[in-house]
């Protein structure tokens, strides 16, 4: 039987496919944030045109530089966890993409000590990134088993800034309410009228609007200080679907 040679770097681009991800070390991890912050800054450009905006502040690119992305996602994805990308943490949900979770944080124009409420806890990636800005962060998730993996997630590495509760969150947390930002990380049908209701006037709420196989809007709300409530469309987005519990 003839006996087939294979080029040195075929060999190579095959074991790279066939090959495990290798582990990264922790001055790995912290090597690729610095590099993921550098990429963001770097859409300085996409935000200006998609926004009208100046680029990202400074202490939210930081909080992106300090937060442990890694860390909120299934250890099968670590080694993709500061690529710009969305990634599955399991039940059907994603861990927002770097710049849209950069984005939705600058827009509702954080300063420590602000109340915030997020809806769609996920892994608890977004509310960690609040978190390490200074913020109080009430955090609603629907999927039981994501909420109370979170909840302890973000006990686990010291996010005392943030409390988790496993609910429905079309209705908000009226008992903390009002807030002085709403941060929604699921595509609704509408904006919810409980969540206009518990935003301070002068809160912003940012919020994807659009049904699930449609173009989503990121929504940018304003409350003005007489109640009056304004809208922008910032960009279009792809966000997994609002869902509510079922009503008995």
């Amino acid at each position: 039987m003839p006996i087939r040679t294979i080029a040195a770097g075929a060999v190579v681009a095959m074991l790279a496919i066939i090959a495990p991800p290798t582990p990264a070390s922790g001055d790995d991890f912290a090597r690729q944030r610095v590099r993921l912050v550098a990429e963001l800054q770097a859409d300085a450009d996409r935000v200006r045109l998609s926004t009208g905006r100046q680029p990202f502040r400074a202490e939210v690119l930081e909080a992106i530089g300090t937060v442990p992305r890694h860390l909120f996602v299934p250890e099968r994805e670590r080694h993709r966890a500061y690529r710009n990308r969305p990634l599955p943490i399991g039940h059907g949900q994603t861990i927002s993409q770097p710049y849209i979770v950069a984005l939705m944080t600058d827009l509702i124009e954080p300063l420590p000590g602000q109340k915030v409420l997020e809806i769609g806890t996920g892994s608890g990636y977004q509310a960690a990134v609040l978190a390490a800005l200074g913020l109080e962060v009430y955090s609603i998730e629907i999927i039981e088993p994501l909420a109370r993996a979170a909840g302890t997630r973000l006990q686990r590495l010291g996010y005392d800034r943030v409390r988790t509760r496993w609910g429905d969150g079309y209705d908000g947390w009226p008992e903390q309410a009002p807030f002085d930002a709403i941060v929604v990380t699921a595509a609704a049908s509408h904006i919810p009228p409980p969540l206009l209701r518990q935003l301070k006037p002068g809160g912003r709420m940012v919020i994807p609007v659009g049904a699930r196989f449609v173009t989503q809007q990121l929504v940018l709300v304003r409350k003005a200080a007489d109640g009056r409530i304004t809208t922008r469309q910032m960009l279009p987005v792809a966000f997994v679907p609002f869902t509510r519990q079922t009503q008995p």
